[in-house]
């Protein structure tokens, strides 16, 4: 059994990470493995486990350390640590003689790697063996939904692995983890989320549950290299009455001169429509990978709104395309809004503030051979004052959050950022009604 524990004891928030190796013997004289039996072989399987998790022999120590805990027999402790737990694999009893013994017989041998990832809330005030006994209670509890899924998704005498996702929830309900079979899809899921909206008295219009919807902590780095959400290391613009719209969930930062595509001078509305498609993505509700430039045109040429040479072209897409590109790729439709002149998106504060309270999707902004993202709108019901929350494409350095935020690439623009006499046209892309 190998895990990893990450307490930290100075906030609410107690993570632990652990891989619970797992083998299962099945005896079998006639050689019929059935269904049943390997479910029973299942159960005593994940029983054994739990009775090791609550064993007193069970043991933590501190990684790079020679300290122990015994989280069964109390300990204290402080501070920031990392943790192995370790249970006893021989079983305690008479010491006696070794006995050899020789059988002939069939077996069928189930073996894997549970990746158990139990997540507690205590308080910072804790003693360390309160926070490992309320530890213990959750692993032992996942084994529980860890063996109802395996059972559940058995397919055959195939085990496909139960992996378990955290999910931050709207109040009152908090910090909750589901546990999903590995290999099947979201799609397949349906029914195992519609039960638990129900019982989270969570909206049957938007995904809560689905597994890009999981809590990712601070210390976990997004493999991609991509930036998320750049405008919440922003102050909002103070404005007199003034309240901020922004977009919901998160996004990845596309811009000029990623993905080693030379695009700097043509191709900000083509990472525009990619940054509103990654957050499509990251809020669950399509699987597919963020699309290329060269799969954006392919799009366009499919739906007939381009001929074949503009496959490989540099020439530029507006508003329009943005909005058929994510009609063909994503199945999502979108609100076109048309504006004269840009002195006019002043007067467009409460759209755009309903848009963001209900749909929550970035906004692709295009006017002359400009495109940018909108992110959001501080507005003011009462003097009618607006900044907007601008996503830049066009900047082309490195993925470096401060220098983005401190020139301005994420920042709030007032009205004379948009140029006063040009035409602009939005895409504000809708929200699938799904869960």
């Amino acid at each position: 059994m190998t895990s990893y524990l990450y307490l930290y004891t100075h906030s609410p928030l107690i993570a632990r990470k652990s891989g619970i190796s797992v083998n299962g013997h099945i005896d079998c004289v006639s050689c019929v493995f059935t269904v049943p039996h390997v479910q029973k072989v299942i159960s005593r399987t994940f029983e054994a486990l739990g009775s090791q998790v609550k064993a007193e022999s069970l043991v933590l120590s501190l990684s790079s350390s020679p300290v122990f805990l015994w989280p069964n027999k109390g300990g204290h402790a402080t501070g920031i640590i990392n943790l192995t737990l370790m249970t006893e694999v021989t079983e305690p009893g008479v010491l006696s003689a070794p006995t050899l013994l020789r059988g002939s017989k069939k077996h069928h041998l189930l073996q894997t790697t549970l990746p158990m990832d139990c997540v507690v809330s205590v308080l910072s005030s804790e003693s360390i063996s309160v926070v490992c006994g309320t530890l213990v209670g959750a692993l032992c509890s996942q084994l529980g939904d860890m063996e109802k899924v395996a059972l559940r998704h058995m397919k055959g005498t195939a085990l496909l692995i139960p992996q378990p996702f955290h999910f931050l929830l709207p109040a009152p309900v908090g910090l909750v983890t589901v546990v999903y079979p590995a290999g099947v899809p979201d799609s397949q899921l349906e029914t195992q989320r519609k039960e638990l909206h129900s019982l989270f008295e969570l909206p049957d219009d938007r995904p809560y549950l689905r597994r890009a919807n999981a809590l990712h902590f601070p210390d976990e780095p997004y493999k991609d290299g991509y930036l998320r959400n750049p405008h919440v290391h922003l102050n909002h613009p103070a404005l007199e009455n003034g309240k901020p719209y922004l977009v919901q969930g998160v996004y990845s930062y596309h811009h000029y001169m990623q993905d080693r595509v030379d695009d700097n001078g043509w191709g900000c509305a083509y990472r525009s429509l990619q940054t509103i498609c990654s957050w499509f993505q990251q809020q669950g509700y399509v699987e597919r990978a963020v699309p290329s430039h060269k799969e954006i045109q392919q799009a366009l040429v499919e739906v007939g709104d381009k001929q074949g040479s503009f496959l490989g072209s540099r020439q530029w897409i507006g508003s329009i395309e943005v909005a058929a590109v994510l009609d063909q790729l994503l199945g999502v439709t979108s609100k076109i809004m048309f504006v004269s002149q840009g002195s006019e998106l002043a007067s467009k504060g409460r759209e755009l503030a309903n848009h963001f309270l209900s749909e929550g999707t970035p906004i692709m902004i295009g006017g002359g051979v400009l495109a940018h993202t909108i992110l959001g709108v501080a507005w003011s019901e009462t003097t009618g004052q607006i900044r907007y929350l601008i996503l830049d494409p066009h900047y082309t350095g490195a993925e470096d959050l401060q220098v983005i935020t401190d020139k301005g690439w994420c920042g709030w623009k007032g009205p004379e950022f948009w140029d006063q006499n040009a035409y602009y046209n939005l895409c504000l892309p809708q929200r699938p009604k799904t869960i």
